[in-house]
């Protein structure tokens, strides 16, 4: 089989290097010349634990190529797979025209029968509109060539993607035709041979199944947050309560981390985006409002500990922080928690002295030399009034203490992910300021 990938961001790179990795002959798709150009290269544009090799891997086995050409792509292939981006518009709903661009497109260049399965986040309604694109494109030639459409959501973890797509916890389809379901349960019949569920429904079911995922992920961490803002009022411990409710089966131990705030590619973007579809229909998501509108202040947590710390008064101090990315493993800094505390620090007057293991790169895409980029993560403290902890890279959680010490101006440490015990670091005589505990009383 035959599979045309078209986007090599995130979702598309993997997905095309793993259905490669299984023995399918795939062609990534791409309208930046430069990253086709750099993976055809073997550069890599993202970093992805263990997708290089992986890459690197079936090009040379002549399973995994990189184009710019969707024409050339087509050719004898029967599924093409839209992996574009979907970026929020001003008003939070998904901007579809990428999407849109590749039905066109495959409307204007396919001669034989085609499944257009749309990988993407989308709103629901979208395959109609897929649809729609694609036979105008068709009706413009005058030629009729039967086609079909698909919803196939993408579930993968920022650092942990590519184990994600070949061992899934589940495989969602949207199809409407026999022909498209049997060209799906073929596609994915090497992941299913282990046990790994596809489950088939209704076009429309799927689009929403991926919605309503992530929003039921980032309600869990904003539930989390509230409740962990209370405990620090109420003078009880986030860490036990935490620990009580995930013994609960039917709550589970997973997402119920406080901490400074949820960001990345998805979660913002696609409760946003589930909003403005209720908007839409006149149904307003209260709950999911509520959500945004705690991660929007929960980021702000963080710097206000250290604002109070300093009584209101931090011109002039340097703030080493620890983690820049928006979770561990990744380099994506999209909108990472880091970068609002970040602003918040320089707009107080205070300097930054940041070090992350893999997102420097593009946090100086970002922010430039607007904060000074540490060597490592001691670095980060030398002169430094306090230890910020955004991210939690497993190398910060066991740091060698007495060096901090003698780094840090004030032996005080801001922990945004609750990775370190409150006895033990009082003991190693640290002022310690987490998420959800009153460490002062």
């Amino acid at each position: 089989m035959k599979v045309a990938i078209v986007g090599s961001g995130y979702v598309g790179l993997v997905t095309g290097t793993c259905f490669a990795e299984v023995g399918i002959e795939v062609t990534c798709v791409d309208i930046d010349k430069k990253k086709i150009d750099n993976l055809n290269q073997g550069i890599i544009p993202i970093y992805e634990p263990g997708l290089e090799e992986m890459v690197h891997r079936n090009v040379k086995k002549g399973r995994l190529a990189f184009t710019t050409s969707l024409k050339d792509a087509l050719v004898d292939c029967e599924v093409v797979f839209s992996a574009v981006g979907t970026p929020p518009d001003e008003d939070g709903s998904a901007d579809l025209q990428y999407v849109l661009s590749v039905a066109r497109d495959c409307g204007k260049y396919m001669d034989n029968y085609l499944l257009i399965v749309t990988k993407s986040t989308v709103p629901v309604g979208t395959a109609e509109k897929v649809r729609k694109a694609l036979r105008e494109e068709l009706d413009k030639r005058g030629v009729k060539i039967e086609f079909d459409v698909a919803s196939n959501p993408e579930f993968l973890k920022e650092g942990a993607a590519v184990d994600d797509f070949l061992k899934p916890d589940r495989i969602v389809v949207g199809c409407d035709s026999p022909r498209a379901e049997e060209l799906m349960k073929a596609l994915y019949k090497p992941f299913t041979l282990n046990g790994h569920p596809v489950i088939f429904m209704d076009i429309v079911s799927a689009e929403m199944t991926k919605y309503a995922a992530n929003s039921m992920l980032a309600t869990k961490i904003s539930f989390m947050n509230d409740i962990a803002n209370l405990c620090e009022i109420v003078g009880a411990d986030i860490n036990m309560v935490r620990k009580g409710i995930g013994s609960d089966s039917r709550i589970g131990n997973k997402f119920i981390y406080p901490g400074a705030g949820y960001g990345g590619s998805c979660f913002p973007k696609d409760v946003k985006a589930l909003i403005h579809t209720g908007d839409d229909y006149k149904y307003s998501l209260r709950v999911l409002k509520a959500v945004e509108a705690v991660n929007d202040d929960q980021k702000s947590v963080m710097f206000n500990k250290i604002n109070k710390y300093f009584n209101g008064d931090l011109k002039g101090k340097t703030v080493g922080l620890w983690g820049l990315s928006f979770k561990p493993q990744t380099d994506d800094m999209r909108e990472a928690p880091s970068l609002v505390i970040i602003k918040k620090l320089l707009d107080a007057g205070a300097k930054v002295k940041a070090y992350d293991p893999v997102a420097m790169h593009e946090t100086k895409r970002i922010l430039g030399d607007k904060i000074e980029y540490a060597a490592d993560q001691y670095d980060a403290l030398i002169d430094a009034d306090c230890l910020l902890m955004i991210t939690e890279w497993p190398e910060f959680k066991f740091p060698n203490f007495n060096v901090m010490r003698k780094l840090l101006k004030t032996s005080v440490i801001f922990d945004g992910r609750n990775i370190y015990d409150v006895d033990e670091i009082k003991k190693k005589n640290f002022d310690y300021f987490c998420i959800g505990v009153n460490t002062t009383k």
